[in-house]
């Protein structure tokens, strides 16, 4: 028997919504999204519409559920690394210098 995937979040468009996959999948979070291809008819249908879905696995959802409230709060003004102090910009989840996890336990 296949496993239930949930709706968890509706990206405003394809990058953000392929930014968030990429950050899910790092944690081990399998990610499908729906609604890309509907990316070329902006202009003409109601913007909710074109918005990009990321569903998971049901029995990964409180994960993700914490991760993407984590990245809607995050300061906007960045995050320096632990390891090497580069200055990141907060949409990055790994420091663009080392690949340090923002995230991760030292």
């Amino acid at each position: 028997m296949s496993e239930v995937w949930c709706k968890i979040y509706d990206a405003g468009n394809a990058l953000e919504a392929h930014s968030l996959k990429g950050m899910l999948e790092a944690r081990q979070i399998e990610v499908q999204l729906s609604g890309e291809g509907l990316g070329a008819a902006a202009g003409e249908l109601p913007a909710n519409v074109v918005e990009v879905g990321l569903w998971v696995k049901a029995s990964q959802q409180s994960s993700a559920q914490l991760l993407l409230e984590q990245y809607e709060h995050a300061d906007p003004s960045g995050w320096f690394c632990p390891v090497c102090g580069e200055a990141n910009g907060s949409q990055f989840e790994l420091c663009w210098q080392c690949g340090q996890d923002r995230l991760a336990e030292l």
